[in-house]
């Protein structure tokens, strides 16, 4: 992969201690820029903090709940003193309940809101009032494919989603409008190996797994990352993401009907869990939890789709070899030789 931050670029990333965001403070870490995470977890923070510095960057860790407008101003002031102007903020915190609508009380429901949908309005007008002056720097959205295509079972996640969505769209024209330099993208996700199916909140028996085609979070966080540097408006992080999300636009009916019939059963194990769980929807989850899950077995360390994404001027190039290749085979060295002289003539007898 090209580089994509520059040596000294700042980067803020928040729900930065376990699972995608995770991988990506260490994928900008590998850039060589210089990583601030923020998260609730003091001692994955410290974590964290350490791994980076480990890989030759500056880190700095600030414990945030982005549901906390007050919070995420201040967290962005110190990054700005220690670490220095950001290039790029990365709102990636979230959280989810697995359970269906009935068994949802409003005040957790109004937290997923808060945290998933909120914490990136906050992420986002913290890191605008900074970037303004200097006319320069690049939000990114993590986005879900569940942000175009909802599932039964994680109402308020889908629901804090499709706000993401719609809040950054009118947020691109307003700095379309501005004439601003600012970039701003939006990261479609697919499911992912994380460890927050450990910890979300559920009233199901059965162990939260994702649905579909499951990828580790070194995928998600690449994607990320070269979005960052590549200023697209939106990025499909995976074909697995780009299908239900243009299957939503073209058979929505159906697809409600088969999310219905799928998605309900598909998103808990048989592995059974205890009642009294702890979650992290109100307070951290203590434990050594990094980037991935448990389901390593079925996730992809890979993908083409965003590989082809990354590199379609040089995939473009190809195939554009590929065809002139091809028509000359069939027409053959001799009559494209002959071409410019069968020309020639046909011209001069239509002048006669």
């Amino acid at each position: 992969m090209r580089k994509t931050a520059k040596p000294s670029s700042v980067v803020v990333v928040t729900g930065a201690t376990a699972g995608i965001g995770r991988a990506i403070a260490r994928c900008f870490a590998q850039e060589g820029a210089h990583v601030a995470v923020l998260a609730r977890d003091e001692g994955r923070l410290e974590a964290a903090r350490k791994e980076l510095e480990a890989m030759g960057v500056r880190a700095l860790a600030i414990r945030t709940d982005v549901a906390d407008r007050q919070q995420v101003e201040a967290a962005a002031d110190r990054v700005e003193q220690e670490l220095g102007p950001i290039d790029v903020w990365v709102n990636n915190a979230m959280v989810t309940v697995f359970a269906p609508l009935d068994d949802i009380s409003g005040e957790d429901f109004q937290r997923v809101t808060d945290v998933t949908y909120h914490g990136t309005v906050w992420g986002t007008m913290a890191a605008l009032k900074r970037m303004k002056p200097r006319n320069r720097g690049t939000i990114v959205q993590v986005g879900s494919a569940l942000g175009y295509r909802s599932i039964p079972l994680q109402a308020p996640y889908c629901g804090a989603k499709h706000a993401v969505r719609g809040f950054t769209q009118s947020l691109r024209t307003e700095l379309i409008h501005d004439g601003s330099a600012i970039k701003l993208t939006e990261v479609e996700m697919p499911g992912v190996n994380t460890p927050q199916f450990e910890w979300c909140k559920t009233t199901l028996s059965g162990h939260p797994q994702p649905v579909g085609k499951v990828f580790q979070p070194e995928v998600a966080a690449r994607a990320v990352v070269w979005a960052a540097g590549a200023g697209r408006r939106e990025v499909y992080a995976t074909l697995s993401a780009a299908l239900p999300i243009w299957g939503t636009k073209l058979f929505p009916g159906l697809l409600d009907r088969y999310m219905a019939h799928k998605a309900y059963e598909g998103q808990s194990m048989k592995l059974q869990i205890p009642p009294d769980r702890p979650d992290n929807l109100w307070q951290p989850v203590p434990g050594d939890f990094a980037a991935r899950g448990r389901f390593d077995e079925k996730a992809k360390a890979s993908s083409l789709s965003l590989w082809l994404n990354m590199n379609r001027t040089l995939v473009g190039g190809a195939a554009l070899l590929a065809l002139g290749a091809a028509w000359l085979a069939r027409e053959g060295p001799q009559q494209v030789a002959a071409a410019p002289a069968r020309r020639l003539v046909k011209s001069r007898r239509l002048r006669s």
